[in-house]
């Protein structure tokens, strides 16, 4: 069994159809999801994931019929369904069934899909600035983690393939730094660490909350501003934070090769000892 998927109140082993061709949700993309991890035996801030998937969901105008609790103890059963060391993601997902244009709230549907991903490995990853941009809180649904944000950093993933990078840095409407296609961004100039300040054109993600906390508790100084372009060409190091990596260095960004520096290794220390310490899934 490499997937599992909760529907209509039952777990299915595989991959089964969610959405029709009138589907709202297939049409006008009505989705919200989150996603979260399991490995090593635990699962990182799951009840964070499933608090703001109800937060997404509220967003985007949709009716979740089921509460964080009831998702986080749906998601522990399925993760208890799959062999104890398993490297999972973990996505639950509401989305609407009908409506003209407007989703119709009351038509809000559930699954959650759990599935074999192994964690990426840790020797960096290479990154360029892309031409795309992050829209405006007036221009789309940023304040949830909506799949209609997505394929517009499915561009500037595939943009940077095109050039031999990784991943890519996304602006802001005004030009200034906002993250990676599909991560957060940090840099760190003289052993401070910085990261573009939530301005609203991105979710500041719970990994990123969650480092930012573990820095400042270690001494480190964390500032969150406003990081222009050029900055980043100036970094001693460069990180990335989210869900499916986690903490990743950042080995080359466009043509200037860096280091995996002492901020970077030590955050990834904390981040791991974090997860130590929170304490295995039963």
């Amino acid at each position: 069994m490499d997937t599992l998927t909760y529907l209509n109140g039952a777990w299915i082993e595989g991959n089964p159809p969610l959405f029709h061709a009138r589907t709202h949700a297939t049409w006008l993309s009505s989705v919200v999801f989150d996603g979260a991890r399991a490995f090593e035996g635990t699962a990182p801030d799951l009840d964070l994931h499933c608090a703001r998937l109800i937060q997404s969901a509220h967003a985007f105008g949709l009716k979740p019929g089921l509460s964080a609790a009831a998702i986080l103890d749906l998601a522990r059963k399925g993760i208890g369904r799959f062999p104890h060391a398993a490297e999972l993601y973990i996505r639950p997902m509401f989305w609407a069934e009908d409506g003209w244009v407007a989703p119709d709230p009351e038509s809000t549907r559930f699954a959650l899909v759990i599935f074999l991903s192994p964690m990426p490995p840790s020797t960096g990853i290479s990154a360029c600035l892309s031409t795309r941009r992050r829209p405006a809180p007036d221009m789309a649904p940023t304040n949830a983690k909506a799949a209609c944000l997505y394929p517009n950093a499915g561009r500037a993933l595939h943009e940077a393939a095109a050039r031999g990078f990784d991943s890519a840095v996304l602006c802001d409407p005004v030009g200034n730094v906002a993250e990676f296609a599909t991560s957060n961004l940090f840099i760190v100039r003289d052993g401070v660490a910085l990261t573009p300040v939530a301005n609203g054109t991105f979710l500041s993600g719970i990994t990123r909350q969650r480092v930012i906390g573990l820095l400042r508790g270690d001494g480190i100084d964390v500032q969150e501003r406003t990081i222009e372009v050029a900055e980043l060409s100036e970094a001693d190091e460069m990180f990335s934070t989210g869900n499916h990596g986690k903490v990743q260095p950042v080995i080359r960004y466009e043509n200037r090769n860096m280091p995996v520096g002492p901020v970077t290794r030590r955050v990834r220390d904390l981040y791991w000892q974090f997860v130590r310490d929170q304490g295995k899934l039963a």
